[in-house]
């Protein structure tokens, strides 16, 4: 894998919704952050949570990059032309997983790059992505996936309805209410299963430690 530094992948510290306990407390393992609108920053806090839940659970994460946006993790990182995501679901022939997995002593969880995204024409359907999740579900104890916004992306609803819970990253000040509540019932109505909110660049009006003791 390349070698990258945590600080160049902007590691957050969790959210204050404490989302990691939810996950732990639910026995999930197969993850879906989205959100309402682009630039909500769901690739951070994919980063984010994949790094705590490696860091206070057991066994082994995997972070996959499903975004199809031109400055999706794997294009960040420089594995655009690598094997991932998109070939393991939807080539004649996939490639085998382990081959397609990257690994960096910079990072405590593995990660599955997006593919080659302008080979296929065709959309994500359910029976090889479930394929795909059990085969990692043997392997990893917890999968998170990078998504699209939920606008984003065609694919976003059917990757919902495959996965054990989806999280929905809110912008603190720039997402509004009603485009919020308009994608979580997109959600709902495709019957993924909404297991919580991570929410982002939130302002302090009054000290933390302040809002932390509310």
């Amino acid at each position: 894998m390349t070698a990258v530094s945590l600080a160049s992948l902007n590691i957050l510290s969790p959210s204050e919704s404490n989302l990691t306990l939810t996950i732990l407390d639910q026995q999930l393992q197969i993850i879906l952050l989205t959100a309402a609108n682009s630039n909500s920053g769901i690739t951070t806090s994919s980063i984010a949570l994949a790094n705590e839940l490696a860091r206070t659970s057991r066994g082994k994460v995997l972070l996959i990059d499903t975004s199809l946006s031109k400055s999706s993790l794997s294009q960040r990182m420089g594995l655009e032309e690598q094997d991932g995501f998109l070939d393991l679901v939807l080539a004649e022939n996939p490639p085998v997983l382990a081959d397609c997995v990257e690994q960096s002593p910079e990072l405590n969880f593995d990660f599955l790059p997006l593919g080659h995204r302008q080979q296929y024409g065709e959309r994500l359907t359910a029976q090889p992505l479930r394929e795909l999740f059990n085969k990692l579900g043997e392997e990893y104890r917890f999968v998170i996936i990078d998504g699209d916004p939920v606008y984003g992306n065609g694919d976003l609803l059917t990757l919902s309805t495959q996965v054990d819970g989806v999280v929905l990253v809110v912008r603190g000040e720039e997402t509004r209410w009603e485009v919020a509540q308009a994608a979580t019932q997109r959600l709902i109505q495709a019957e993924a299963k909404l297991i919580g909110s991570v929410f982002n660049a939130r302002k302090y009006y009054m000290p933390k430690w302040v809002y932390d003791r509310l």
